[in-house]
């Protein structure tokens, strides 16, 4: 309404109110007319509510984060953190007790071995499993630098579905991919190095000292065991439990990351 015609309105009530005080309630009258006056005004729309932003809360609505990057950067991203975590793993795992000092990846022996082990500790001859113990997971610390240039292979081969998997995946989907790309050519790779280590460290020596002792016992026969094969799994087994955990302090902990490009993507799709 033009401003003119509103003082004007204004004015009069005021006179009126003036004049006629006692049967008019002057508040009352000049709040009804102002009211019709709002009517009359043309009203603001309120803004639509945007496609992130609940119409009934106001409160941004979770996204994926992933829509945010390309889909070479969430490749990039992704295989920059694969390789640290590849790399940690086996450097882990080759050094001096990567095994035998770790309680999560130490090689037992093996199961049909370990009834013999028992009986030889009873009458204090446990030295001989323990030395075959430790032989056996030399022998896996000396072949897991093999895991190394397998493991960057198959992440150097990795499809843009591959990496979109594995960032939405579970926790271990990583380590799902590399065990799935890797586990039959890793073990033709570490055979060999582990029966040459077994020579090194001298394995058969212990398993024979182990063996003949037990035997004594009734409980071995000599060389009822492949050592090798069982060795080279156990080992597999071993390197793939240690890619999982760094892939899952990759996820828990963005910001351990290598690169800044896998840290914003792993932190937008954290939750």
């Amino acid at each position: 309404m033009p401003q003119h015609k509103t003082q004007s309105i204004l004015f009069a009530l005021v006179t009126l109110a003036a004049s006629h005080a006692h049967a008019i309630d002057f508040g009352d009258l000049i709040n009804k007319e102002l009211g019709k006056l709002d009517k009359s005004a043309p009203q603001k729309s309120e803004p639509a509510a945007t496609s992130n932003t609940s119409a009934i809360t106001g409160t941004a609505k979770p996204t994926t984060g992933l829509a945010n990057f390309s889909n070479n950067d969430q490749v990039d991203s992704l295989k920059q953190a694969l390789v640290q975590g590849a790399e940690t793993a086996v450097a882990n795992l080759s050094k001096e007790n990567g095994y035998l000092g770790n309680n999560k990846v130490r090689i037992p022996l093996p199961e049909n071995l370990q009834k013999a082990d028992g009986l030889l500790r009873k009458f204090g001859m446990g030295k001989y499993a323990d030395d075959l113990t430790t032989s056996i997971n030399r022998a896996a610390e000396t072949a897991a630098p093999e895991a190394k240039d397998l493991l960057v292979g198959a992440v150097n081969k990795m499809t843009v579905e591959d990496a979109k998997g594995i960032l939405t995946g579970g926790s271990d989907a990583a380590t799902q991919y590399f065990r799935k790309n890797t586990e039959t050519a890793l073990a033709g790779k570490f055979k060999p190095i582990v029966a040459t280590s077994m020579q090194k460290v001298k394995l058969a020596e212990a398993y024979d000292q182990f063996a003949e002792k037990g035997g004594k016992f009734g409980l071995i026969d000599k060389r009822d065991t492949k050592m090798d094969d069982y060795i080279t799994r156990k080992a597999m087994d071993g390197l793939f439990l240690m890619i999982a955990e760094q892939e899952k302090a990759i996820r828990a902990n963005p910001l351990e990351a290598t690169g800044n490009l896998a840290k914003k993507i792993f932190s937008a799709i954290k939750f």
